[in-house]
């Protein structure tokens, strides 16, 4: 672990170590306590005491900086806050309303119609020499995502030892807080993972990347963003760009997630289902820590499919919950 300067460096380096060992990945906290470092040597060079003034200079919200990115900067210290409190220190506990409040996020979900021309297009990948399998890689990548409902590091950071390709079964380690999970493939799914497992890894190292990108490291999420953009503009979607706080988001690789959650619910209640049943196994299904995370789907699915809304009022009464329009995006993260 790289050196620390400030008076706070013992501390940083015990909360990294201590979140680290109980099997949090904390890297990108990491690098926001190590500006935070730099920060407190130039401008606090001589206090070792995590004071108010410190605190809340660190948390004032930069020009033009995103209320998330700022939630992102102030959780790690509020961390190290509790973490110097713990070991008998006086530390200023930021308080969770510092962040300023702005309407919540609204996820784009595919229709059915969008997702059978992505596929088209997808499917019709062709050869790249500089990544020579591509056109096998990018038709099983993008269904996986959408099939199962995976987080895009979650995909992409697989490997040939993480699929069980005799039962059909991934695993998944790259998890968000580090919440390992199994998931099965359905039959469909689980005979493309077969042709393209034939196809790429019969010679392949258990180390090996499951989905290969350019000299045989994963893919990264610009490459992955970037093949998605021309997919999604090959099947005639359109992508606003940048949206404001509270409008419905542009289609985006997270958007299957989404779709998958939102779809799967609409399934499950034309098939007759009880969801207070299977909602608990959506939620393991997609590594949902919170409960809440999960039934927040049920509201995008009743507005998007609203003749499904009386069954599901009749069989889970007030368990639809109402979107707070001010609850901070960082809340959202990771559905």
């Amino acid at each position: 672990m790289k050196a620390y300067s400030s008076n706070f460096s013992e501390f940083i380096i015990g909360l990294i170590c201590q979140k680290q060992s109980i099997g949090y990945q904390y890297q990108s906290e990491a690098g926001i306590l190590r500006r935070f470092d730099q920060f407190c040597q130039e401008h606090y060079p001589g206090v070792n005491t995590l004071s108010r003034e410190v605190a809340l200079h660190w948390s004032k919200q930069r020009p033009g900086e995103h209320p998330s990115t700022l939630q992102g900067r102030v959780t790690p210290v509020r961390e190290l806050a509790k973490y110097m409190i713990n070991n008998g220190c006086q530390a200023f506990i930021l308080p969770k309303g510092i962040v300023p409040k702005y309407p919540r996020y609204v996820p784009y979900i595919y229709s059915d119609d969008e997702l059978k021309r992505i596929f088209t297009r997808i499917d019709s990948c062709q050869y790249c020499s500089e990544v020579p399998y591509r056109h096998h890689v990018m038709p099983v990548f993008f269904r996986l995502l959408y099939c199962c409902g995976l987080r895009l590091t979650e995909a992409r950071k697989l490997k040939v030892k993480d699929v069980d390709i005799e039962n059909g079964i991934i695993s998944l380690t790259c998890t968000k807080l580090g919440k390992h999970r199994q998931i099965p493939l359905s039959k469909g799914l689980h005979e493309r993972f077969e042709v393209y497992y034939r196809n790429i890894h019969t010679c392949s190292n258990p180390d090996d990347w499951f989905f290969p990108g350019y000299k045989d490291k994963p893919m990264t999420l610009s490459n992955v963003g970037k093949n998605h953009r021309k997919f999604i503009w090959q099947a005639a979607i359109s992508h606003p760009g940048r949206v404001k706080p509270g409008q419905r988001g542009a289609p985006s690789v997270h958007s299957y997630r989404h779709t998958f959650a939102v779809h799967c619910l609409r399934r499950w209640v034309l098939e007759g289902k009880n969801l207070h049943s299977w909602l608990p196994v959506l939620q393991a299904y997609l590594g949902h820590a919170s409960y809440s995370d999960t039934a927040y789907y049920l509201h995008l699915t009743t507005d998007l499919f609203p003749d499904i809304t009386a069954r599901l009022n009749n069989e889970l009464g007030n368990i639809i919950p109402t979107i707070n329009h001010s609850k901070n995006e960082a809340d959202e993260k990771g559905y």
